[in-house]
């Protein structure tokens, strides 16, 4: 079960971390045909996020190095955890990390700072890292008179029926972390 989850040096993982990395423990040894292909993947960190309106929804921190990998069993390992977790959406995100813009590098390592360690960019990959396994088709910026601005996302409408009742809780969590407003919606197929 410890396997499961790793926190930074000094870190301990508090009781509902240890409670989904146990599920995904128990997971893997349930499943026989997911056992190899999670036995080398954990977490970092777990949140149970307030969505609104009495919801909540479940965060998975992943290391960016495994995101991929759990892209690849996320359609699966997403519908095994909102079976043990009733009620709950289950998110998986992958940790990255934003370098500002007074970001210096040592004299070894010369050069500007990466473009995907920039702010903008981070949000970008949080945004389809959300909304996975859906595409993201397009995006506009609307901004009011009042100078607040909310993002609308347009996702492929072929995911409509599997993705329709989770947009709440993606623009929640995204507002959450980013601290940014976004609406999705659906383009039509012309």
């Amino acid at each position: 079960m410890e396997t499961k989850i790793r926190k930074p040096r000094g870190a301990t993982p508090d009781a509902f971390e240890l409670t989904v990395a146990q599920e995904l423990y128990a997971i893997e040894a349930g499943s026989s045909e997911m056992r190899a292909e999670l036995r080398d993947l954990f977490i970092l960190a777990a949140k149970d996020m307030d969505v609104g309106a009495g919801r909540r929804a479940v965060v998975l921190f992943v290391p960016f190095r495994l995101l991929r990998r759990f892209n690849k069993v996320q359609k699966r390992l997403v519908n095994e955890l909102e079976k043990k977790f009733t009620g709950k959406h289950v998110v998986i995100i992958g940790q990255r990390t934003i370098l500002g813009k007074s970001y210096t590098r040592s004299t070894k390592t010369s050069g500007p700072r990466p473009r995907s360690r920039t702010l903008t960019n981070v949000h970008e990959a949080i945004l389809q890292d959300i909304v996975y396994p859906t595409e993201i088709l397009g995006k506009r910026t609307r901004c009011r008179i009042d100078g607040s601005k909310t993002l609308k996302v347009f996702l492929d409408h072929k995911d409509l029926n599997s993705v329709e009742g989770k947009l709440d809780t993606f623009s929640q969590v995204y507002k959450k972390l980013t601290n940014k407003d976004v609406a999705f919606e659906f383009l039509e197929e012309s």
